[in-house]
């Protein structure tokens, strides 16, 4: 009895640790951060490191709980946990929930993307120029997005013609991708798709190639074919709700702010390195790479076409400003040498 009552007092007392800032006060601000990646996962790695900066830029005052794994909020759930309060931060992706970003959904499209750093320089900068309405309901902390989208699948694909009827996973604007050429498009998020892809209920996945190490996808498949035609992003955000927010004293609100500038060029750089590691894990691995020759690829440049106007003439139908937007998206990725 005497053990047990030592192993919970310790247990108490750890507790009582835990909710203290380093100078021994407890925090001010208690906050839940749900993350839809894992634990494992770099981008979950760099939200505890924000949550951390935020600890000890605020010298204790604010302390971020971070939740990985889906564990507080699906990934689909995760935008409108944060709106209604179930989770105050919230980071996942924007195309989990369809037709509720329709302006910053054009970050997605197939611009011709290089890299993770240009695609979340892209997206920032978007939201930054237009503030979209569809955020206004939440505080935009900072968005993030994933460099050139591959096709990674089970079976070889040696050109567009053998895309038609295969049955591949997108979210978004890369699942109207996979419809234009043919294939059928079946919206899951990363957490679900390596049991569709090693069940054969999909065929191939859209995903940047760190994901074949990152979820382990590379496990269940043969072919990895680079479709320069097809090089969009999935924007990524982190959001927190809009009364969290403005409990916050004015001191506190810059602090987050600022270390907020500093993190979503970290996420950028982590993307780029996460695909250098995901490259070297497939390739030892003994998988398949090709590439869709330029003649390939100005067949499916042809098929993606409609996209782009059919996305601005759909923002102008809702009196938004579709053809400013687009020609800003073309700006934007022009930037760094990429382009539709």
């Amino acid at each position: 009895m005497k053990n047990l009552i030592r192993i919970a007092t310790g247990m108490l007392l750890l507790l009582i640790l835990a909710s203290c800032s380093k100078d021994g006060k407890k925090p001010e601000f208690v906050l839940t951060y749900s993350v839809f990646y894992s634990s494992t996962h770099v981008h979950s790695r760099l939200a505890e490191e924000w949550a951390k900066e935020i600890n000890q830029r605020s010298d204790g005052r604010i302390r971020v709980d971070v939740y990985p794994g889906g564990v507080l909020s699906s990934a689909q759930e995760n935008f409108t946990s944060v709106l209604n309060g179930v989770s105050d931060l919230g980071m996942s992706c924007f195309a989990y929930t369809r037709g509720m970003f329709p302006m910053i959904e054009g970050v997605d499209l197939p611009w011709g993307y290089r890299n993770g750093r240009q695609a979340t320089r892209v997206a920032n900068e978007f939201i930054s120029k237009f503030q979209p309405q569809e955020l206004s309901e939440v505080a935009f902390m900072y968005a993030h997005a994933h460099g050139p989208g591959l096709l990674a699948s089970r079976k070889e694909v040696p050109g567009p013609e053998t895309l038609k009827g295969m049955t591949i996973r997108g979210t978004g604007l890369s699942a109207q991708m996979v419809k234009l050429l043919g294939a059928n498009p079946v919206g899951m998020s990363q957490g679900e798709t390596y049991e569709a892809l090693r069940k054969g209920v999909v065929d191939g996945t859209l995903c940047p190639i760190e994901t074949l190490e990152g979820w382990k996808q590379g496990e269940v498949i043969e072919y990895i074919t680079e479709i320069s035609a097809m090089a969009y992003t999935t924007a990524n955000f982190v959001v927190m709700n809009k009364s969290t927010w403005q409990k916050l004293p004015p001191e506190l609100q810059e602090i987050i702010t600022a270390v907020n500038a500093q993190w979503w060029d970290k996420h950028g750089q982590a993307w780029d390195q996460a695909d250098d590691s995901g490259r070297a894990f497939v390739t030892g691995m003994g998988k398949n790479f090709s590439a869709f020759t330029p003649e390939q690829n100005a067949q499916v440049t042809q098929a993606l076409a409609p996209l782009f106007q059919e996305w601005a003439d759909k923002l102008s139908a809702a009196g938004l400003p579709g053809e400013e937007a687009l020609a800003a998206l073309k700006e934007l990725t022009r930037g760094d040498g990429a382009g539709q």
